[in-house]
């Protein structure tokens, strides 16, 4: 990490400082997961650190949907964020010039993928994917990696069905969201869903970092009540991604910025990563190439 750090120091030295009138202000785009204001809330910190870093008004976004994040980076209203693979897959296939992955989140064993995690009411019998058949299932987002497509994908490739209503499950439902997918699953509005989480820590604990590690301290939920019914293969990790259209210095700054975080502001790391991880370590588009296949494939095919 130190030896990242005076990379990009170097960098930043050689590419001059900061001019006022290169922007005027940075807005930081905060994905879907749990609700608006919890989001800000956990981001104020990088809202901070980013205006001291860049001299200009930063400002945080946290729209309703996944899509409100990837269509502020494509209009250029949105310069930054740290966003699931399957979102940048849908900017990059829109327009491939418009952002650049530049950091991954790391889990704490310095891995870089999550899992997709399905899960119920343990008081429900659910304990497996079978045990679902017939009964109400939750997606979060269609534009979310481990809240849709990661599962749409392998789920029908484990039953042998498609995730239409009626055909494996009795009914598929959009709940809008991480959070939205486990508080209707903790009420008992739907049968089970699937969320995302880095799998490595205790399940009581909603593992080291995730949706679930969020909605516990959130107080939204006990884990205890719930049960993981399925797990996916390992996904590629959140790229934080920025606009190429930027001037040089300024993605310079902030991915120093992001890259020394964990070490700068442990705290402000937690709330950003929504739990434990190691940190953010460089990365390209190319670890990322088979998540655009998927979306291309799953776009062609209109489902």
């Amino acid at each position: 990490m130190k030896n990242l750090l005076a990379i990009l120091a170097a960098t930043t030295a050689l590419s001059g400082a900061l001019h006022a009138e290169e922007i005027t202000g940075f807005n930081i785009g905060i994905l879907g997961g749990e609700n608006a204001q919890d989001r800000l809330s956990s981001n104020e910190c990088l809202r901070k650190h980013a205006e001291d870093a860049l001299g200009v008004p930063v400002k945080l976004f946290a729209p309703a949907d996944y899509d409100g994040v990837i269509q502020g980076l494509l209009g250029g209203t949105i310069d930054m964020s740290l966003m699931g693979a399957s979102s940048y897959a849908k900017v990059y296939l829109t327009d491939p010039e418009a952002v650049e992955p530049v950091l991954v989140k790391t889990a704490l064993d310095g891995s870089y993928t999550y899992f997709s995690i399905g899960f119920a009411r343990k008081d429900s019998g659910i304990a497996t994917l079978a045990d679902v058949q017939g009964k109400s299932f939750g997606f979060g987002d269609p534009n979310s990696t481990s809240g849709y497509l990661i599962p749409s994908v392998e789920i029908p490739a484990e039953t042998g069905h498609s995730m239409n209503s009626g055909d494996y499950f009795g009914e598929v439902k959009f709940t809008g969201g991480h959070e939205q997918t486990i508080v209707a699953v903790s009420n008992g509005d739907i049968d089970a869903g699937v969320t995302w989480a880095d799998g490595q820590g205790n399940w009581e604990d909603g593992y080291n970092f995730g949706a679930l590690r969020k909605a516990v301290d959130a107080g939204l939920v006990d884990m205890n009540d719930l049960v993981e019914i399925w797990r996916s293969k390992p996904i590629a990790g959140e790229p934080l991604v920025i606009r190429k259209a930027l001037p040089e210095e300024v993605r310079v700054k902030m991915t120093a910025l992001m890259a020394g975080l964990k070490e700068s502001d442990p705290e402000c790391a937690y709330g950003v990563a929504a739990g434990e991880t190691a940190g953010f370590v460089p990365i390209t588009h190319d670890y990322y190439k088979t998540i655009v296949e998927i979306r291309r494939q799953k776009i062609e095919s209109g489902s």
